[in-house]
């Protein structure tokens, strides 16, 4: 890509002194005219390059001219490299980690054994994700339509949207686009779609970027409040934090947070089995208890 390759020759010559043209376009996999055009638009964009003809000759940064050559430390550096290293984890190619090659050519302490994070976004269903993630990163670039199977609480429906952004956020992957059941624009969760098949071209139109607050996502419809044994400190801290809960005199938990919707509340107190109980909203203990009361029946019967 024409963007990717202008950045990796500026990052090459804030790095060296001077490069040649044929070490470029094998560096970067393309023709010499490639790469003259390439210092072309540098040079339009501002960026003073001076290119000297001859057996010493090459291309470099007018000397004089104000740009860090430190401009990313080579702390910086890994810290762009674990970032990569994670998209990689996800579109199960190295195709970010070559990016990542490019651009740090010539600096030898950014070896990966350097690195000290690691960042793995992908899921227990990684196999499945990365073909989804893969094709929604292609139709956004290539501005085509997407349509696949939504399952959802509400049931399962057949969408066609245009997609604008892959976001991760909740430790679960989603796609943002312009859902034309909805005639508005909506978030779809990558684990509840399947079916996923490529369609038309689309005119792009303004996208707003989504307000990816909790608030606004999964705004709060009911005030849960709920004694915890003691013993699932760990759940509350892991899920919910530990500001959600508050120690009794008697040692058990008091658990107070906001949920979407019943069936979340329901199913949340039961997986504690007895090491819960469900205080407010006190109308749903009754549901609490169908739930158990069902669970109990099909061992019975079986």
């Amino acid at each position: 890509m024409k963007l990717e390759r202008m950045i990796g020759i500026l990052s090459i010559l804030l790095q060296k002194e001077k490069v040649t043209a044929p070490y470029l376009a094998e560096k970067f996999e393309v023709s010499r005219r490639t790469i003259n055009r390439d210092i072309e638009a540098l040079c339009m964009a501002g960026i003073p390059l001076v290119t000297e003809p001859g057996q010493k000759g090459g291309i470099s940064i007018m000397e004089g001219y104000k740009i860090d050559r430190m401009l990313l430390s080579t702390s910086d550096m890994q810290a762009i490299l674990a970032g990569l290293r994670s998209l990689d984890s996800v579109s199960g190619t190295n195709r970010y980690a070559q990016l990542m090659e490019k651009l740090s050519a010539g600096a030898s302490n950014l070896l990966p054994g350097d690195a000290h994070i690691f960042i793995d976004l992908s899921s227990w269903y990684k196999d499945s994700l990365s073909p989804k993630i893969e094709l929604l990163h292609g139709a956004i670039s290539l501005g085509h339509k997407v349509s696949f199977i939504y399952f959802s609480p509400k049931g399962e429906s057949k969408r066609t949207i245009e997609p604008y952004n892959l976001i991760f956020k909740w430790s679960s992957w989603y796609v943002w686009g312009f859902c034309e059941t909805r005639q508005d624009f909506r978030l779809f969760k990558l684990g509840r779609m399947t079916d996923l098949q490529l369609g038309g071209a689309f005119q792009k139109r303004e996208a707003p970027l989504p307000n990816l607050s909790s608030q606004e996502v999964f705004p709060p419809q009911y005030q849960v409040k709920a004694k915890i044994q003691p013993k699932y400190r760990w759940r509350l801290v892991e899920e919910y934090g530990p500001d959600s809960f508050s120690v009794l005199p008697d040692g058990t938990l008091l658990f107070s947070f906001g949920f979407v919707d019943k069936t979340n509340i329901v199913t949340w107190i039961a997986s504690f089995g007895e090491g819960a109980e469900l205080l407010e909203p006190f109308e749903f203990r009754k549901d609490v208890l169908a739930f158990a009361e069902g669970i109990r029946k099909n061992y019975l019967e079986s």
